[in-house]
């Protein structure tokens, strides 16, 4: 299925790429302080909206910095962590054209100051992030930017103000759109149609229209004297709804080659402006996981021929996905059939990527001994630090992002009706009562445990997990403990630990890359038609 390497490969340029650049500056314990020396010059640049940007234009104004010449994109993933670079950030309103704004590159900034960057060689480009999707996303077809300015023999601070002007947009992903263009096309065949259906519920909640959106994928041979078992499917952190095409005609696809048997796909996205809701029934985004199940669920299954029995009915997702699906089995136990959860995000806050949210003092930048807590790793060794990961986050955004997301799904509304932070960005010190929420209401394992005793019956045997030795965002850790918990329920989990497999080729089967899809949906449907096994 390329389109999901495709997407793979996506998100590991708006996760991993970033992230592997990260300079050891933070991963270094906490050590003694020297003496304060005088601080240098503010480093600024100037900012010029160009003739063709509209009137009156906002959002995130982002400064790329890099050692090095001759390239004509300056962002965080073309070079190696020993080399000098950063990104700056300022939000601006109403940039008209020719008007010109200046960024402090010492004032919002990582993973230093520009003042602090040695002399040397470097390039520069300027990105208005318009509606601040870049931590979700990357850049946009929408955003503007400047060309890659050189700065040869370059002092931070000295000389000339390096100015850019903002004036083309990115280039569109010329692979990505033809992925598009080819899934459309299948798709009007009558492979799969476009559901975008608007919820009461949250409409209500939002006060305007709040629309569910999905791709309902048909099996080949679909017809109306048949009923055909539901996978209710959602991607994972940096996906859309146009992912959800590509995916679902890849699976379309798989099944025509008769690898997976004939079932209805419902591909839901799951994205939002605040990063990922999971339907989860959440007081900042909303009742996602009623309006699904009890308004979208009943309207695709009067439209479509599926199987409305729960054992007609499963999960299935990887990563954000994974836990979104999840959790819906755990909460709504009475309507589906069971999921089959791929990589997880942390299942059990006992081990929240590494930290334990619940020990005293917690912090999720520092050990108890004053090392960095991990929060990537590839081929054995660490990339990136919790730290690293967050306050990289908070430059390029205020939401949107990992760590704001959760922030969105599993917190309380704090005094001002935004969530409340589960941990302070500048320390990483944990906000305990913030947790005891996030505990009560989406700690997957605790809620198991509370419940057992109304849930043991719809429950048992229904939950899957797979999730290699080797995740790339040590996911396997908090799966253990959760399936520890069900083991001693009697709760007859089936966890899967694939060995030296990451978050990223999890699903490959020897040179099959999407092999486990086959696996996952076969054992669907034994439990839809066992009577055909």
């Amino acid at each position: 299925m390329a389109a999901y390497t495709a997407f793979l490969n996506h998100r590991k340029q708006v996760l991993i790429q970033l992230i592997l650049a990260l300079p050891v500056i933070l991963q270094e314990p906490l050590l003694s302080q020297p003496a304060p020396v005088p601080s240098p010059r503010h480093v600024f640049f100037r900012i010029e909206a160009g003739s063709s940007l509209p009137p009156n234009s906002s959002g995130r104004l982002l400064i790329f910095l890099k050692q090095g010449h001759g390239d004509t994109e300056v962002g965080m993933g073309e070079f190696q962590g020993e080399l000098s670079w950063g990104v700056a950030a300022r939000e601006v309103q109403n940039l008209s054209p020719g008007a010109s704004v200046e960024i402090d590159a010492d004032e919002t900034v990582f993973p230093k100051a520009f003042s602090g960057m040695p002399p040397g060689d470097y390039e520069a480009q300027a990105v208005l992030d318009t509606d601040h999707t870049y931590n979700y996303g990357g850049r946009k077809p929408n955003d503007w930017i400047s060309s890659v300015i050189p700065l040869p023999g370059w002092t931070p601070g000295a000389g000339v103000e390096p100015s850019l002007v903002l004036d083309r947009h990115p280039p569109a992903s010329e692979r990505r759109a033809a992925m598009l263009s080819k899934a459309n096309a299948k798709a009007r065949t009558g492979a799969a149609q476009k559901e975008e259906f608007v919820s009461p519920s949250l409409s209500q909640f939002w006060g305007h229209p709040v629309t569910i959106r999905a791709w309902v994928v048909l099996p080949p041979g679909y017809n109306a004297s048949a009923r055909y078992p539901t996978v209710y499917w959602t991607h994972g952190f940096g996906a859309n709804l146009d992912y959800c095409l590509t995916e679902g005609i890849d699976v379309r696809e798989r099944m025509e080659r008769g690898k997976i048997p004939p079932l209805i796909w419902v591909m839901l996205d799951e994205s939002i402006p605040e990063g990922t809701h999971e339907f989860a029934d959440s007081v900042n985004n909303g009742p996602w996981g009623i309006a699904l199940t009890t308004e979208f669920l009943p309207y695709l299954e009067r439209k479509y021929r599926m199987d409305a029995r729960r054992d007609g009915r499963f999960l299935n997702g990887h990563s954000s996905g994974g836990w979104a699906t999840l959790q819906l089995e755990i909460n709504y136990p009475k309507i589906f059939g069971g999921t089959w959860s791929t990589s997880p995000d942390p299942s059990d806050f006992h081990d929240f990527t590494g930290p334990d949210l619940y020990s005293p003092d917690a912090n999720v930048y520092r050990k108890p001994d004053g090392t960095p807590w991990p929060i990537m790793r590839q081929s054995g060794k660490v990339i990136a630090t919790m730290e690293q990961f967050a306050k990289l986050e908070a430059v390029l955004g205020p939401y949107g992002g990992q760590m704001s997301s959760f922030d969105w799904v599993f917190s309380p509304k704090g005094p001002s009706g935004a969530p409340e932070p589960m941990f302070d960005r500048p320390s990483g010190a944990v906000n305990s009562k913030v947790v005891a929420y996030w505990r009560d209401h989406y700690d997957l394992a605790h809620i198991v445990e509370a419940n057992w005793a109304s849930r043991a019956a719809d429950l048992k045997g229904r939950i899957h997990l797979f999730v290699g030795t080797a995740d790339t965002f040590y996911l396997d850790g908090s799966a253990h403990r959760f399936e520890a918990v069900l083991n001693r329920l009697g709760a007859d989990p089936h966890f899967t630990y694939l060995p030296d497999k990451t978050h990223f080729d999890l699903y490959a089967v020897g040179e099959d890359k999407l092999g486990l899809f086959d696996r996952i949906a076969s054992e669907m449907y034994r439990v839809a038609r066992p009577h055909k096994h």
